[in-house]
């Protein structure tokens, strides 16, 4: 007699960020997870009525979220934007799961920390954000936890993608390709996270099915500076003798960033 195999279903939101195109790249090695794939074009999760409507006939076991606004800068500028995307469609999404018995796997940020710990954050430790994308992204975080009883919170910090997105990797890769002077601060500390990893991570997280609900952190890590990241980049392209490298402590930003920002990951 043949045994049924259950496969579950996960939707994934934000499927053309850099994110969300990792998980893409590895999702056919799950054999037991079917996976939709969603961008703001297909799904809207600022709409609470199109997100309900694509649970209704979905039926999936889990959502993960990779939809975000993430330019810090410009949420300072206009915050509006960013709670609406961080905070507000998160709400919608969470308020769907609850209904749906769906599991939220909400990805935030070592943004909702104000760097001043001087070592490295525990899940434990009380989020004190100070620029307006860690606020919007702690207001999400926030929802989850009021509305769902199964969900995984996972903040990481300083995302990246060798091919994936805009990120600072493919930023200093252009620009010491092109022999121009990288002028990088060495004023803020934290640990720049390989998005395929993390995609790796998220759903083992639920592949596996082993671990609590609750609030994570990953990164892949090795806490160092922006200058510092600059450097190893250079360095593995073999890009030494294409550019220069200098520690610029005058980095002009807008926004309020935490100067150490390191998670402590399990």
């Amino acid at each position: 007699m043949e045994r049924s195999i259950n496969i579950n279903r996960v939707l994934v939101t934000g499927a053309s960020g850099q994110l969300g195109l990792s998980l893409q790249d590895i999702a056919l090695e799950y054999m037991l997870l079917e996976f939709v794939f969603v961008d703001s074009k297909t799904l809207d999760i600022t709409d609470f009525e199109k997100v309900k409507r694509t649970f209704e006939t979905g039926h999936f076991k889990y959502c993960i979220n990779s939809a975000a606004y993430t330019d810090v800068e410009q949420a300072e500028k206009s915050p509006e934007i960013a709670f609406k995307v961080n905070a507000e469609a998160v709400k919608n999404l969470a308020l769907t799961c609850a209904r749906n018995g769906t599991t939220l796997i909400y990805i935030s940020t070592d943004y909702v920390f104000d760097g001043e710990k001087g070592l490295p954050y525990t899940v434990d430790d009380k989020p004190n954000p100070i620029n307006k994308y860690g606020k919007s992204k702690l207001e999400g975080e926030k929802y989850v936890r009021e509305i769902m009883d199964e969900y995984y919170i996972v903040r990481t910090s300083w995302l990246y993608h060798k091919n994936h997105g805009k990120n600072f990797y493919k930023t200093i890769m252009q620009k010491a390709q092109n022999g121009e002077e990288l002028r990088i601060t060495d004023e803020q500390v934290g640990c720049p996270t390989n998005a395929a990893n993390l995609a790796k991570y998220v759903i083992d997280l639920i592949s596996l099915g082993n671990m609590p609900y609750g609030t994570y952190h990953f990164t892949d890590g090795q806490a160092m500076s922006w200058f510092d990241f600059a450097k190893i980049i250079v360095e593995e392209n073999g890009l030494m003798n294409s550019t220069t490298i200098v520690k610029d402590n005058n980095y002009r930003s807008f926004a309020n960033r935490p100067k150490y920002s390191v998670l402590q990951s399990l």
